[in-house]
């Protein structure tokens, strides 16, 4: 889509981080803009800040686990706006990992809203710019930890491998609809993901709170230093919006990183000649 002007986008997880950035590249860009979040006061606070930027900028309560919750936030999007064409599958969470004290309830937690959270999204919108004809761009976001295996046995790594791959399927069966798909691997920005025990619904169980000087602990506090000098979530937004308009697949921001994707592809690639070399077993 070269064109964004007076069309419509719609964000989750937009009351923060790279969903707020993504709104207000929307909004600069003269789209209309709805934000999509689970939690009211920083959605409300979000959307007074954008109507400083474009006028057309609403914000919806909207729960990304719950299909129902997702087609109402469209329907307000719907009556608020009309056609929508660009949606931003954003919403996420980080949950903690590794092979000890395994908890079932964050693997739910985490799976439900990174990779359900986008099914659902796909699913309400779909159906609907297909409708209208007038074409679209999904953008789903997922992770580095979507490309590589760093953050090893966890459901936020489990989440965005599926993620990406989910985007990569889906793209070609949506072009011949005019509606393009990008995926959004960012390395570390600055957002406030590592909080994101802050939004979670008591049915998940509680947040799990490592032992500082545990391996997991360290690990912990080495990713929230990490993040908090990342990458401002202004420059991420900027990449997805040029994405979009050359209907790019793949969105990365840290190249910095490439080398792990390669050591990754490489480790493929020597078992795929394994799998051919005479005299295999």
């Amino acid at each position: 889509m070269q064109d964004l002007a007076g069309k419509t986008a719609f964000v989750t997880g937009g009351a923060s981080g790279i969903g707020f950035a993504l709104g207000r590249a929307f909004a600069e860009a003269g789209m209309k803009v709805m934000l999509a979040d689970i939690e009211k006061d920083a959605l409300a606070a979000a959307v007074k800040s954008l109507r400083k930027v474009a006028p057309n900028v609403r914000g919806i309560d909207c729960d990304v686990t719950d299909p129902a919750s997702v087609e109402r936030a469209a329907k307000s999007t719907y009556d608020a706006f009309g056609n929508v064409h660009v949606v931003c599958n954003n919403a996420g969470v980080a949950g903690g990992g590794g092979i000890d004290n395994i908890s079932l309830d964050s693997w739910r937690w985490v799976l439900d809203v990174n990779l359900m959270g986008v099914v659902h999204g796909i699913r309400t919108f779909v159906p609907h710019i297909r409708a209208h004809g007038e074409g679209g761009h999904i953008v789903n976001t997922a992770s580095m930890a979507g490309m590589q295996g760093d953050l090893g046995f966890s459901p936020y790594t489990a989440s965005k491998f599926a993620v990406v791959g989910m985007s990569e399927g889906l793209a070609p069966q949506l072009a011949p609809f005019g509606i393009g798909v990008s995926v959004l691997c960012p390395g570390f920005v600055r957002t406030r993901i590592g909080e994101s025990g802050r939004n979670r619904p008591k049915h998940y169980g509680q947040t799990e709170t490592p032992d500082p000087a545990s391996p997991m602990g360290i690990v912990v506090a080495h990713i929230a230093q990490l993040i908090q000098s990342g990458l401002d979530p202004s420059d991420v937004a900027a990449r997805v919006l040029a994405a979009i308009r050359a209907n790019d697949l793949y969105v990365f921001t840290h190249p910095e990183m490439r080398t792990g994707v390669e050591e990754r592809f490489a480790a493929i690639g020597a078992a795929m000649d394994k799998a051919t070399a005479p005299g295999r077993g």
